[in-house]
This record gives C-alpha cells, sequence and structure tokens, in this order.
C-alpha cells in the first residue's frame, strides 16, 4: 500500500485526498473537523468499515490517504491484505480499531499500513497522524534508490555451515543503512533456518514463504508490504519455515524477488546459502560481488577452494573477496594464514579477528556485530569489507579473484586440493607422535 506511486502511472488528478470509512459516529465526529481543518471534504468520512472500504475501492481510484476502521473485523490481519489487493500503490493507509495489541500493531505496520490508532482517540492523536501521512506523501521514499548511484548486490556465501556467514551479512546491510545511509534489502535465503530477521531483533513474517509458494505476486507492491522494516533505509525479507513444511521451488521466485530490490533499494545483501548456489546457480546471474567466508581450517580451505573454481566457471562477472572469520587467540586457526593462502591461490581479502565479547553482546542487544563493535577491530574490519564492496559498485574496483587470476599462472582444482593434504601430518608422523 506504501509502494512508491507514479503520478504518470496514476493519474494525480483522479485521486482524492483523503477517505475515511468508519464504523461508529463518535468516530465520525471526531475526524469531521479535523478534515475540514486539513481542507479536505468531509463528505469522503463513510459509514461501513474496512469491508466497505474493500468493496468501494475495488471499483474507484484509491485516495492519497485513507483512514480504515477495523473495529468490526474478525481478523483484521487477513482483512488488510485484502485491502491491500484492491489499494493503489502510493496511498498511506491508517487503520484504528479497538484491539490493544503490540503483536497486532506490528503485523499491520509490517502489512503496509502507516499507522494504527487505538480507538477511542483524540483529535490531537487523529491530527499527528495525518501529519506524519503528508510528510510521507511529500518527502522522498526510504525505499527509492538513487538516480545517480548504481545498485549494489553482493552475496554472503559461507564456505562451511557455522563459519559466520549470516552475521557478516547483517553487519554489512546495517553499515550500507546507518553509515551510508543507502536504502538496503538484506534477503535471507535459509527458508527454514534463517537468522537475518533474529539478528535485529524483528520476527521474519511470511512474506519469503509467501513469495516462494505464489511467485506471481511477487512486485513493487508486494515487496513494500512482505518486507519488515528494522530502520528508516534498511528491510528485511527473511523466513523461519516449519521443519515440516518443505518449500519447493525452481528458484524463479528467488530471482524475481532479485529483481524487484534491485528497483526498489539503492543496495541489495543477499545471505547466500551455498547449497542454494548449487541448486540455483542463475541467481549469480546479477550480483555484483561475492564475500566467501571461512574460517582457518583445512576442510574450510578445500570448500573456498571448490566455492571459487565454480564462481569462476558460473560467475566471472562477480567481483569475489574471500574473508577469513573468527581468526586468533580462541578462534578455530587448525592453518596459518599463509598456509591457507598458498592452498587456494591468492590472497586473503579480509581478516576478522575473533571477539566473543562483542558478538555475545550483540545476540543479547538483538544488534549486528558492526553497531556493537564500531570501533572495535572487528567492526573496523566489517567497515573495510563494505566499503570494498561499494567501491566494487560505484567505481569498478577491480580485486579479488579477477586480479589473484591476473596475477599468477592458472592453477587446476585438483592440483590445490592436492596441495592441502600435504599440510596434514603423514600417517607415519602420526604413529611416531603416538609412540
Amino acid at each position: 500500500m506504501n509502494a512508491p506511486w507514479s503520478p504518470s502511472r496514476h493519474g494525480a488528478t483522479t485521486r482524492d485526498p483523503f477517505s475515511a470509512y468508519i464504523c461508529d459516529d463518535a468516530t465520525a465526529d471526531t475526524i469531521r473537523p479535523v478534515c475540514a481543518e486539513m481542507g479536505w471534504p468531509v463528505e469522503k468520512i463513510n459509514k461501513g468499515g474496512l469491508r466497505n472500504a474493500v468493496q468501494s475501492l475495488s471499483v474507484s481510484a484509491s485516495p492519497n490517504i485513507l483512514f480504515v476502521d477495523l473495529s468490526e473485523s474478525g481478523d483484521p490481519l487477513n482483512d488488510i491484505n485484502a485491502l491491500a489487493e484492491v489499494c493503489e500503490p502510493g496511498t498511506v493507509v491508517i487503520a484504528a480499531g479497538e484491539v490493544n495489541d503490540v503483536r497486532l500493531y506490528r503485523d499491520l505496520v509490517a502489512s503496509g499500513i502507516q499507522d494504527y490508532l487505538l480507538k477511542p482517540f483524540n483529535a490531537d492523536q487523529l491530527r499527528e497522524a495525518f501529519a506524519h501521512a503528508q510528510a510521507v506523501l511529500n518527502g522522498p521514499r526510504h525505499n527509492e534508490p538513487v538516480a545517480d548511484r548504481p545498485h549494489m548486490t553482493a552475496a554472503i556465501i559461507g564456505a562451511r555451515g557455522g563459519v559466520g556467514a549470516s552475521t557478516i551479512a547483517a553487519s554489512l546491510a546495517w553499515l550500507f543503512s546507518d553509515s551510508q545511509k543507502r536504502s538496503t534489502a538484506l534477503l535471507d535465503l535459509d527458508v527454514h533456518f534463517g537468522t537475518g530477521a533474529l539478528s535485529l531483533d524483528l520476527e521474519p513474517g511470511r512474506g519469503l514463504t509467501d513469495a516462494i509458494e505464489n511467485p506471481g505476486r511477487i512486485d513493487g507492491l508486494f515487496i513494500e508490504r512482505a518486507m519488515v522494516r528494522a530502520n528508516d533505509k534498511l528491510s528485511v525479507l527473511s523466513a523461519e519455515a516449519p521443519m515440516s513444511q518443505p518449500l519447493l521451488s525452481d528458484g524463479g521466485a528467488f530471482y524475481q524477488l532479485q529483481e524487484e530490490m534491485r528497483a526498489a533499494f539503492e543496495c541489495t545483501v543477499i545471505d547466500l546459502p551455498r547449497h542454494m548456489v548449487i541448486q540455483h546457480p542463475h541467481l549469480m546471474n546479477e550480483i555484483q560481488s561475492v564475500v566467501v567466508v571461512s574460517e582457518l581450517t583445512l576442510v574450510g580451505a578445500r570448500d573456498v577452494i571448490r566455492i571459487l573454481s565454480w564462481l569462476k566457471a558460473n560467475a566471472p562477472h562477480s567481483n569475489v573477496l574471500v574473508a577469513l572469520n573468527r581468526v586468533g587467540p580462541n578462534g578455530t586457526t587448525e592453518l596459518t594464514k599463509k598456509d591457507f593462502e598458498s592452498s587456494i591461490e591468492r590472497k586473503v581479502d579480509f581478516v576478522i579477528p575473533f571477539d566473543s565479547k562483542v558478538v555475545c553482546q550483540a545476540a543479547k542487544l538483538g544488534k549486528p556485530v558492526a553497531e556493537v563493535g564500531k570501533t572495535s577491530k572487528v567492526g573496523l574490519e566489517l567497515q573495510a569489507i563494505g566499503t570494498r564492496l561499494l567501491l566494487t559498485a560505484d567505481g569498478g574496483d577491480e580485486s579479488g579473484e579477477v586480479a589473484a587470476s591476473k596475477a599468477g599462472k592458472s592453477v587446476s582444482l585438483a592440483d590445490k586440493i592436492g596441495s592441502l593434504r600435504s599440510l596434514l601430518p603423514s600417517k607415519k608422523a602420526k604413529a611416531d607422535q603416538v609412540a
């Protein structure tokens, strides 16, 4: 309902500034004088509540600001979704009702309404809600891209499960929205075990599962309603689908989500599980940069080699960066950085130190690591990754795998994996240690 509105698509002269659909005379008496103050026609205050609003708007143009009364609604959230089906993009919706439930309020706001007023409300509360709605109409949208700045799309892939790729993805998305003030989408494609919303202390909602089940519904309006807003510049699409609910998709829904996000946001950060890359390789078609995350382990090095080889064959256009996570005291370090780089035949781009204090504090507060540890070594390294990604999008910075491939001769995947085995102690050495 609050999707970007284009006057060229929806003639501005055919849209009323305001309409209301209310259930009782007391509410009407409160709204009339405030509407008169705003210069809006009081005859646009209709009886019938939300049901009448759905019927009327299905055959007529939506107003700029719509006030709907949910008092007679048995299922407010589903009824609001029905309203969204007939409401034109660009309409700012204010709802009112008698249910005092913070979860309902959050669900309604997540579904696309601008505000929810608890009845009975007074004239001052109504004026404030209307003023906020007008500010939304007149100001730039939070997800409106800046024309002179190219879109940045980055995928974060963990070489192994549990290496911290999702933590890094959430932090990068927050940095783009907070430090760089760019409208940013965080797309978490781990449908059953996603942590994108959890890491920002949000409820994931049903947006991602709805997209998979009904890919035909995906458009700009769906994105506006389905994504959960973390702040004015950051929105999240994540899921925690039941384990008993397998979600089958040919990947078309995921690709379409990327397309809509590219149109609605300046930056898209995709938390991309490695199995999704195998199942849906077309997801890499429009991704500018890839950050492959690993720990300093033998199996991590092996899988980085395999992922880099796959990316070189299937996404040669992407700028690939390698980041080592949890490095240092108390971190998992089976190999040295030098041995790791020797094995993967390229330099590591970023080394994120292990800092349990910052990570634990972030988890307790429900905030990204980059926010909690702004001045820590972890935070500074995350900022460096974000800066590199934006430079790649804005100025075509050539680094990572592209530069590495130009620097030296090509080495086969079998040779790389074979070199890993040389790092392992031989059977004779193990026997000598036991003896």
